[in-house]
């Protein structure tokens, strides 16, 4: 077979590709150059209709999959949070179509595909499922495990469907297995190499039981990998039924011309992009083991016709917590943030990532390497993202929203009750969006690299010995601009068994979320223990022993702003007030609004006085770019735009 497209031509030869005009290295097109197919599926392709046709069949069998997962799922931080993703690649593992579900998971499944085939290209066969989650062989994190089905029709493989989902729990130090303060991979829990998980329709009973020994719930996990199971079946009889509609040839044109359409489309919108180099700074409070020791992200944007680079070269080396990074991660993050920017309607497949180059050095948080530990990376991805937007804001500062509340809050809770039989809590929790260049940031919404929902507080009171007692947002802290920044919330969780495990990975405490041309910075992130008695402050990512009745308080970090908030419609300040976002006193301070709390008006000549006193006293002579601290901290608010 051909390896992008059919473009006939000698080997090694490059002609000009029939669709978009560049230049691509072409092998013989096997034995059907000259029959009665090729012209049949060429006049095919050249169908609009049914192309997209054919597109939007195999968009829906992802997110077929993606449903199945989510209605066959046992755990709630897949059912609830819906952490996973799914999709179909191609024979040769291009991924073709990805399932509306989390960006997060954008490169993950092509980088793991390929592991899988570098170990078994030659020793694959129909009824073979492969699973694995090893980070340092194509994997992420080990609680995502990947399970991926090659797909047959008549002796040849024609596709793969493809699934990756978080799992409560696959052992480990600490319940939940994802730990900040684990210093090696070993610590992290089982570690799997890419295996076979059915050969030729028959279950591997060896790993399934070495698997089941080494969890703290495996009722949760076989349910969950049969979830996935389930999706991959679904894709399998789906698949068969395009194959049965357009044959296989045609059907494997069409998969590589779903992947060009979407290289074509990104190129496009890049190649309307402004040319330049930009980089942007920002900073990780602390791995969890060296408290107080920042960590440095820093990425640099560099963008020529319809290519762009992502660099993250200077960003800090791996560190004894796990908050490493696997590349794949990085890479997902780096796409995230160039997708936030193009126009939508392009598929998300192998196209987009041809367009799109990211670096990052090995022996760096963004590329870990043995023995990095990475349970905990989903902090460094989300805040990548936010690193990405700082970097894009002065690329395309009216498009680019400022930074939101520091990606998801980890928090696991997990023992042993009075019969012994273990329980596990996970809970990943975001809900502030940055101010955006013509709105608002968006209050209690999900961060866009995650795309995650909460849990129901009913079913988690059902199911765990957890009682939430609040769930709510929180005033005074998002931050201040012509567009303020989204508004956080708290949750208290009681813990009701004698005695657990609480873990919690959270961020943006002494480095808060960046407002953007003249917003202020969100507020920082807060954890507290037993806030009704003791009130004892707790650090931003900690693992420590909790007894019945305790109480921890977790409150995000408010989202930055977006332009000078003296400019903010006082009518906006004023509707803030009345929803018990903002106090009355914190409006005349931001927004130098003064609200009349008893009559609910504005006291405009008031107000024009009290902004008149803060523009004395700020003495701008530019809207600075990105507002960090206030103070903020020397050397650390580093933005750096090539000339």
């Amino acid at each position: 077979m051909i390896e992008r497209d059919l473009v006939i031509g000698k080997p090694g030869r490059r002609q000009e590709h029939p669709h978009c005009g560049t230049k691509q290295k072409t092998v013989h097109f096997i034995a059907r150059k000259n029959t009665a197919y090729y012209n049949t599926a060429m006049v095919e392709l050249r169908d609009p209709i049914a192309f997209e046709l054919f597109k939007n069949s195999i968009f829906s069998i992802a997110d077929e999959m993606a449903l199945t997962v989510m209605r066959t799922t046992y755990s709630g931080v897949l059912k609830d949070n819906m952490d996973y993703s799914t999709g179909l690649a191609d024979a040769e593992g291009r991924l073709v179509a990805q399932g509306l579900t989390l960006p997060g998971h954008l490169g993950s499944v092509p980088t793991a595909l390929e592991s899988v085939l570098r170990h078994y290209r030659d020793d694959m066969h129909p009824g073979d499922v492969f699973i694995m989650n090893d980070p340092f062989d194509g994997g992420m994190h080990l609680p995502d495990i990947f399970v991926f089905k090659p797909i047959y029709h008549g002796g040849e493989r024609v596709a793969f469907a493809c699934t990756v989902c978080h799992h409560t729990d696959v052992g480990g130090r600490v319940a939940g297995s994802n730990a900040s303060d684990s210093t090696e991979i070993y610590a992290e829990g089982l570690r799997i190499a890419p295996l076979k998980m059915y050969e030729a329709g028959k279950i591997n009973q060896t790993l399934m039981t070495f698997i089941e020994r080494n969890v703290r719930l495996p009722v949760k996990v076989f349910g969950d990998l049969r979830a996935q199971l389930a999706a991959c079946h679904i894709a399998e009889e789906r698949f068969a039924e395009l194959l049965a509609k357009y044959g296989h040839e045609a059907t494997d044109l069409y998969m590589r011309e779903t992947i060009d359409y979407a290289e074509r489309l990104t190129r496009a919108a890049l190649e309307k992009l402004p040319d330049g180099e930009w980089s942007f700074e920002d900073w990780i409070d602390d791995d969890g083991v060296d408290y107080g020791k920042p960590i440095r992200l820093f990425v640099t944007i560099r963008k020529t016709g319809d290519h762009m680079v992502v660099d993250w070269t200077g960003t800090n080396p791996q560190v004894k917590g796990a908050i490493n990074n696997t590349l794949s991660f990085t890479k997902a993050a780096s796409y995230t943030g160039i997708r936030s920017v193009l126009p939508p309607g392009i598929p998300n497949n192998e196209g987009v990532f041809r367009a799109i180059e990211v670096i990052c050095p090995p022996g760096t948080v963004g590329n870990g390497v043995l023995p990095a530990a990475c349970a905990a990376r989903g902090l460094t991805g989300f805040r990548m993202v936010d690193c990405m937007f700082g970097a894009l804001a002065m690329m395309l500062p009216d498009k680019v929203k400022a930074a939101g509340d520091g990606g998801n809050t980890g928090i696991s809770i997990g023992g042993y009750d009075a019969n012994r039989k273990p329980f596990v809590y996970v809970d990943f929790t975001c809900g502030a969006w940055g101010a955006r260049p013509w709105a608002d940031g968006l209050d209690g919404n999900s961060h866009m690299f995650a795309n995650m929902a909460s849990h129901s507080i009913e079913v988690t009171e059902a199911e765990e010995p957890i009682q939430l007692l609040a769930y709510e947002f929180v005033a005074d802290k998002a931050g201040a601009g012509k567009y303020r920044g989204g508004v956080p919330f708290r949750r208290d969780y009681r813990f009701l068994e004698e005695e657990g495990t609480l873990q919690v990975r959270s961020d943006r405490r002494d480095h808060r979320p960046f407002g953007l041309y003249g917003g202020n910075p969100g507020a920082a992130s807060e954890n507290y223990f037993n806030p009704q008695s003791e009130n004892r402050v707790l650090p931003g990512k900690f693992t420590m022993t909790v007894k019945k009745g305790d109480i921890f308080r977790h409150v995000l970090a408010g989202a930055g702003g977006w332009g000078d908030p003296l400019e903010r419609d006082p009518a906006a300040v004023l509707k803030d007030v009345r929803n018990e976002l903002l106090s009355a006193a914190k409006a005349a301070d931001d927004y130098g609004v003064i609200v009349d709390p008893t009559r609910w008006t504005v006291d405009a000549a008031a107000t024009v006085k009290r902004r008149e006193e803060i523009r004395r006293a700020r003495a701008w002579e530019v809207v600075p770019k990105v507002q960090w601290h206030d103070p903020p901290n020397p050397g650390k608010q580093a933005v750096r735009a090539a000339e």
